[in-house]
């Protein structure tokens, strides 16, 4: 039980609903993720492979993109309809023994769309008011290939959340410190109960082998290790959406600041996959209409050149169109491992692509960390 600390399961119980706004007396965390991906975003090939028990609601939602719902009045054949992962309640050996041992629990294996370095977790339990675990833990493992459900239970496993308690109809928050790659998680609950989401915030870390393989690629790409360093404004969506998998599917699948009322400018700054020669970029303004960037400079910076502090310019200010995209050849390649764009005087944009190859450099670079972290 917790590494030993006794408590008061009870304390961790979120009053039962009380009717109008389910989220009114909802716990938030402690922790801001926000600047991190979701490695296990279902958009990105998240997926929940496996769970030992699924019986009032299914494991897949825990990985849904939106906030869980909660309708009072939808009950079903098995009881209460929940927007989460629930079990049913353990009991014990016999009449003798009813409640569960110490150490009984339910499981669920995770696969992260984006394997990398875990930064933090939220293990959600909005709604689950006194049906949410009474602790849980997480841990973590590194395999290669799609593993089967009996790889993974067999493989070797890292714990990066140690067994702790956790409240109900909240945002259960955890920060990781281990740096490591990892590509599947297994979250533990004790003994039993309902999460609603499991959020996986951290780094992707692309596999170099793959990218050699690939030649040319997107740089920026979450999926081939690219990152959102920072933003200017993040209001209305995140800018890490800027860089997700495919075309936008909607407005709010790209990167929408809010109105700037004064004489400055937005911008998105990405890291790439490593350093890299660029050679031609894509800007898509998809399902923003009236609410597009109106005019975009895309700037770059080389961290591993003489002058790694200095930016200068890929692309000169350009006038973009709504819901269009605009493909950029350029004169001459450049070397960077950096580029911003910089959005004038304000508006949004569905996707960017940087498209090259890794230096050798790079390569390099990006060999020693896939090393590292490997442990």
């Amino acid at each position: 039980m917790s590494q030993g600390r006794p408590f008061d399961p009870r304390d961790y119980n979120a009053q039962p609903y009380a009717g109008g706004d389910p989220y009114a007396d909802y716990r938030d965390g402690e922790h801001d993720f926000s600047g991190l991906v979701d490695l296990a975003d279902r958009r990105l090939g998240g997926g929940v492979v496996a769970a030992n028990d699924e019986f009032f609601a299914q494991r897949e939602n825990l990985l849904k993109p939106d906030r869980a719902q909660f309708d009072p009045h939808a009950f079903g054949h098995k009881g209460k309809v929940m927007d989460g992962w629930e079990t049913r309640r353990r009991r014990g050996t016999g009449a003798e023994q009813p409640h569960p041992a110490a150490d009984d629990h339910d499981w669920a294996l995770v696969r992260l769309g984006l394997p990398g370095v875990v930064r933090g977790l939220v293990v959600d339990t909005a709604h689950f008011r006194g049906n949410h675990p009474t602790e849980v833990s997480v841990e973590a493992a590194h395999l290669t290939g799609t593993p089967t459900t009996d790889e993974l239970l067999a493989a070797e496993w890292t714990e990066i959340v140690p067994r702790v308690p956790v409240h109900g109809h909240a945002a259960n928050d955890f920060a990781v410190a281990l740096e490591r790659r990892w590509t599947h998680l297994r979250l533990k609950q004790f003994p039993d109960g309902g999460v609603a989401r499991l959020r996986v915030y951290g780094e992707p870390v692309a596999d170099p082998a793959w990218l050699a393989s690939l030649g040319g690629f997107d740089l920026a790409a979450l999926v081939n290790g690219g990152t959102v360093e920072d933003a200017s404004d993040r209001f209305y969506s995140s800018p890490n959406n800027i860089i997700l998998p495919g075309r936008s599917q909607k407005m709010d699948d790209g990167w929408e600041n809010r109105r700037r009322r004064d004489t400055g400018h937005d911008w998105v700054r990405f890291r790439l996959t490593a350093q890299a020669t660029v050679r031609a970029l894509e800007i898509d303004t998809a399902y923003l209409k009236g609410n597009s960037a109106g005019w975009v400079t895309v700037m770059g910076r080389d961290a591993g050149s003489d002058d790694p502090d200095a930016w200068f310019e890929i692309v000169g200010r350009t006038r973009l169109q709504p819901d269009s995209a605009h493909r950029f050849v350029l004169d001459s390649p450049v070397t960077v491992t950096h580029v911003r764009t910089d959005v004038f005087p304000d508006g949004g944009i569905a996707r960017l692509n940087v498209y090259g190859s890794l230096t050798e450099t790079g390569a390099a670079d990006l060999g020693s960390r896939w090393d590292s972290l490997l442990g």
